[in-house]
């Protein structure tokens, strides 16, 4: 290492002494610690406990089922002190595996938890009946019976625990029916699931009876199918079927294998009556009276109903446990009505009522005016199995008795899984606050705001995708709080039914998780196969939007329809359509009408509103809105006869719903904070350092020195060294008053763009200072707002347009958009319709004159440029001059570094010419140019006048072009000169001294090439 270099590498080091290396271990150790913390495994704060419970159940309650349970209890749980309870059920196809890791937050919260696998699923006994009030609701309330005999659970009185019940899908819908049955149950958050299952099988778009519906055949496939199979060795459950609380698109656990810490007392810890006493699990006197006070209720667990190890289905001795039954295999595990309601729809393609009474029997709609326990909504955005619907259906129906009710979606759903990880944190706190205010009681009471969140782009670290959520005061419902219309055109279209539905249109494939959720559904990935196919759907397209749109909301359209058959089943579509016809289907949503009593002439037809799905989008500026209405849709059964309907508008515009809400700050995970703290506390005595040393450099800013109050620029002796020893400036010294167009002259490597960066604050000098209207500049100062530049090339976003750079770069300021004078600009940008364009079809040329543009916006009171005529073509150069020129005559002031030294003398009044880091000679342009020994002649005859002027000793004419003559008079007078001309009969027209700017720069910095940096 040089001695120099090294020397100042050692003065660079803090001096080493004792306190120092104390304070740097201990920080050592204490980060260390913390990793080590942080990573280190978790410490549960429960004991789990496995067993099978019979239950009874039925229309009778006598009927035993066996279910699969697991209690999680908290270590501080006891009858001193007795718990919380939450009920926590899984998906449809799902096993109380499924939501292990939400019970094990929640113990770790505090709560005592129990889940079990639901009748019909994994390893316990009984059919599906879908959440029947006579079966798997009984089912819960028996669990509740055997929750309220515990010591160790909170009890509000006698039989009477203190409960919530949290699920998704399936067991969402349980925590809603068991809620309007049972008034013991304090508290439910319902996640992603449904009001009327009846309707979200057999949707239809324009308010017709649900016996009209459309059949929802590809989710009814999976809901129907893959759960129904016969139980395995492993047990049952739906591959990809969604989970539990806090997992919408969690996968039903297919082992249904169980805590490896195996069977055990439901009792656990805290029950003093141990395994199998009778007093564990029987229910306690009344204190009160009420439908569910008193003895307890009939089909509760009794003694010995608690039983670790039981057999299953499917596995272990064979022996088939209480409620299991044989299987027909047309069926499975379906119960026979639930079955027969199946195959009826699947075959037809339409409810009957029967079917549909069947189906709204497990609907949490039939009981929503009896739900007390206040109510968190969650529902996903990107979910065509229970769309936003259904949640705002039962947001209405529980608000109507008064009793509490909050709305929260994400961006996650049955087709969108889980949701960004900021979106789950969202709901993870909604729930968490929920539950603590009124099933434990602690806590403020939660609001009544609305959330919801929309995509806003991917994570720098681990490229996943974020989400921004947002907030307003109150839900308002599908209709939002305010409406835009949009006008979309296109001819009435004649559209053709396929037969049998086939070749169908692909919308989404349920269960692709956030492949055709949060993205914007399959459409936007598979583009032209996943759209609409030819000859099947009618096209109707809006104008590019003027500017961007947030739809939060279900939008509506009228339409008119025509078909020979009287009928028509339809799905209408709302695309948004990017600037290169790009189509996404938000969320993969479609919606169904099915028409009838139509005419066979589309003339005849009367419109009819459609309501298309609710979704949280935004249509970006320049976006079109395309609604297609089409003939057939792969998850949805249509008319097996083939026929043509023809599709037209009614009115023009889809009108669309809008909220307007507050971003909701998202926390970071705990260990994050943690790490943040450390570190904190490392880096605050830098971070003082460098808050200090930057006020002191504003309060230096802010000071305006007298002497140069009026100036636009003065420079004093500047300096520049860089770390390595080389001076780029040595000392510079010059002033730009209004008025002025100053041109920086020098060689390459003389010092130019090195003073041009500190000028604008992109480096800090050695010494010296930079005043601008007698403000010391310094990084940040406000004074730069005065100052517009372009130095070292220009810079954008290639892939936005000319005109929305210019525009993002004035929003960046923060200065009104008035201000910016855009109209001035883009005259001088002189690109025409090529503003539009986007950045990364320019031309070098292109890109300079919008630079120039750029740095002109706002008009700023002095304007430095970098070599403003690169890339540009004479008439350009022409046209710069005169603007610059122009500028500068309104008392502002203009710099500019160039080569080429003609426009420099043609377009400046003065000249600070700069060698080796040094001015060699500054002042106006005429007294740099000075003295010339040659004259320039226009004459009338250039031949004749130079055959007479080589006749003349000592006189030469020099080399030139344009039908001019430039004479080298050695001496000789001009006047002299003249007389001769004139005697040989030559008009001579104007006789002018002429000495160049290059000339007179070249005797300043001499011939050869060497610069600063070669100095």
């Amino acid at each position: 290492m040089p001695a120099a270099l090294s020397a100042r590498f050692r003065r660079a080091l803090p001096r080493v002494t004792r306190r120092r290396v104390i304070v740097a271990g201990v920080v050592v150790v204490v980060l260390a610690g913390g990793l080590v913390w942080a990573a280190g495994p978790e410490n549960r704060r429960f004991t789990t406990t496995d067993a099978v419970l019979t239950v009874r159940s039925g229309p009778s309650g006598t009927e035993p089922t066996d279910l699969d349970t697991r209690f999680y209890l908290p270590d501080a749980a006891s009858a001193e002190r007795p718990a919380p309870a939450v009920l926590l059920a899984h998906g449809f196809g799902g096993t109380k595996d499924s939501v292990r890791d939400d019970a094990a937050d929640l113990a770790d919260r505090g709560y005592a938890v129990l889940t079990w696998t639901a009748r019909g699923f994994g390893r316990s006994g009984g059919q599906i009946h879908l959440n029947s009030p006579d079966y798997e609701v009984r089912d819960a309330q028996r669990l509740l019976d055997w929750l309220a005999a515990r010591p160790d659970i909170r009890q509000d009185a006698a039989g009477d625990p203190r409960v919530g019940v949290v699920g998704g899908s399936y067991g969402g819908a349980l925590a809603l029916l068991l809620a309007g049955q049972d008034q013991r149950v304090d508290g439910i958050v319902p996640m992603i699931t449904w009001n009327d299952l009846a309707r979200s099988f057999l949707p239809e778009s324009t308010d017709r009876p649900v016996t009209d519906g459309v059949f929802k055949k590809g989710w009814a496939g999976i809901f129907f199918g893959g759960a129904g199979m016969p139980v395995g060795p492993g047990g049952a459950g739906m591959p990809g079927g969604p989970g539990g609380a806090g997992d919408p698109n969690g996968a039903g656990d297919p082992g249904g294998a169980g805590d490896p810490n195996g069977a055990g007392d439901p009792g656990g810890a805290g029950d003093p009556n141990g395994a199998g006493d009778p007093g564990g699990v029987a229910a306690s006197p009344a204190a009160t009276a009420g439908p569910n006070a008193g003895s307890p209720p009939s089909g509760a667990p009794t003694p010995g109903d608690a039983r670790p190890g039981a057999p299953t289905p499917g596995a272990g001795s064979g022996a088939r446990p209480a409620g299991a039954l044989a299987v027909d295999p047309a069926c499975g595990r379906f119960a026979a009505d639930v079955c027969r309601a199946y195959l009826e729809i699947a075959s037809t393609g339409r409810g009957s009522a029967e079917a549909v009474a069947l189906l709204r029997r497990s609907s949490p709609d039939s009981v929503l005016g009896r739900i007390k326990a206040p109510t968190l909504l969650v529902q996903g955005q990107a979910d065509t199995l229970f769309p936003l619907t259904e949640a705002d259906a039962n947001a209405r129906g529980i608000a109507a008795t008064g009793t509490p009710v909050r709305m929260a979606w994400f961006t996650g759903g049955h087709d969108g899984g889980a949701g960004p990880q900021t979106d789950q944190d969202r709901v993870q706190y909604l729930t968490a606050q929920w539950l603590d205010h009124y099933v434990e009681g602690t806590g403020p009471a939660p609001n009544d705001s609305f959330t919801w969140s929309r995509i806003a782009g991917f994570d720098a670290l681990d490229r996943g995708l974020v989400a921004t959520g947002y907030s307003t005061g109150d839900y308002p419902g599908l209709a939002g709080t305010a409406t835009r219309t949009v006008d979309v055109t296109g001819p009435p279209q004649r559209i053709a039914n396929p037969p049998a539905g086939n070749p169908a249109a692909i919308s989404s494939l349920p269960l692709t998780g956030g492949l055709a959720g949060a993205a914007g559904g399959l459409s936007s990935i598979l583009g032209g196969v996943a759209g609409d196919l030819p000859g099947q759907h009618a096209r109707f397209q809006s104008e590019p939007l003027a500017e961007s749109m947030d739809v939060t909301g279900a939008p509506t359209i009228d339409i008119r329809a025509a078909s020979p058959t009287g009928e028509a089943v339809l799905f209408v579509k709302l695309y948004d359509v990017d600037q290169q016809g790009a189509a996404t289907l938000p969320a993969g949503l479609v919606a169904p009408v099915r028409l009838t009593g139509l005419p066979a002439n589309l003339s005849d037809a009367q419109p009819v509103r459609v309501t298309l799905p609710a979704i949280v989008h935004r249509f970006e500026a320049g976006h079109r809105l395309r609604v297609t209405v089409a003939t057939s849709d792969q998850g949805y059964a249509t008319p097996a006869e083939p026929v043509v309907y023809t599709a037209a508008l009614a009115g023009n515009a889809v009108t669309l719903p809008t909220v307007t809400g507050e971003p909701i700050a998202t926390p970071a995970a705990a260990w994050r904070w943690v790490l943040v703290g450390l570190l904190a506390t490392i880096v605050l005595g830098l971070a003082v350092v460098i808050v200090v040393t930057r006020l002191r450099g504003r309060r230096r800013g802010s000071a305006v020195h007298p002497a140069y109050a009026e100036v636009p620029l003065a420079v004093r002796d500047l300096r520049k060294e860089y770390a390595d020893g080389f001076v780029a400036v040595s000392r510079v010294d010059f002033e730009v008053h209004p008025g002025q167009v100053v041109g920086l002259l020098g060689p390459n490597g003389a010092g130019k763009t090195t003073t041009l960066r500190v000028l604008m604050g992109l480096t800090q000098p050695t010494r010296g200072e930079i005043y601008v209207y007698g403000h010391r500049l310094v990084p940040g100062s406000p004074v730069l707002s005065r100052i517009g530049a372009l130095v070292e090339g220009p810079g954008f976003l290639p892939h936005l347009s000319g005109l929305e750079n210019l525009r993002a770069y004035w929003r960046a300021t923060g200065r009104p958009a008035a201000d910016a004078h855009f109209d001035a600009a883009l005259e001088i940008a002189g690109l025409g319709s090529s503003i539009h364009r986007k950045v990364k079809t320019y031309s070098h040329g292109m890109k300079q004159r919008l630079a120039i543009a750029q740095a002109m916006l706002g008009l700023p009171e002095l304007l430095v440029l970098d070599e403003p005529t690169d890339g540009l073509d004479p008439p350009q150069i022409a046209e710069m001059r005169r603007v610059l020129q122009r500028y500068a005559t309104d008392g502002r002031a203009v710099l500019v570094s160039s080569h080429l030294l003609a426009e420099v003398e043609q377009t400046c009044t003065h000249a600070v010419v700069v060698n080796k880091g040094e001015i060699v000679a500054a002042g106006p342009v005429e007294e740099i140019v000075g003295e010339s020994p040659s004259t320039q002649f226009d004459v009338s005859d250039p031949e004749a006048a130079r055959e007479v002027l080589d006749r003349m000793g000592g006189v030469r004419v020099l080399p030139d072009s344009n039908g001019t003559l430039v004479v080298d008079t050695n001496g000789t007078a001009r006047s002299e000169v003249v007389a001769e001309l004139v005697r040989a009969g030559v008009g001579v027209d104007r006789v002018v001294p002429r000495r160049r700017l290059e000339d007179a720069f070249l005797a300043l910095v001499g011939e050869n090439s060497r610069g600063s940096g070669d100095r």
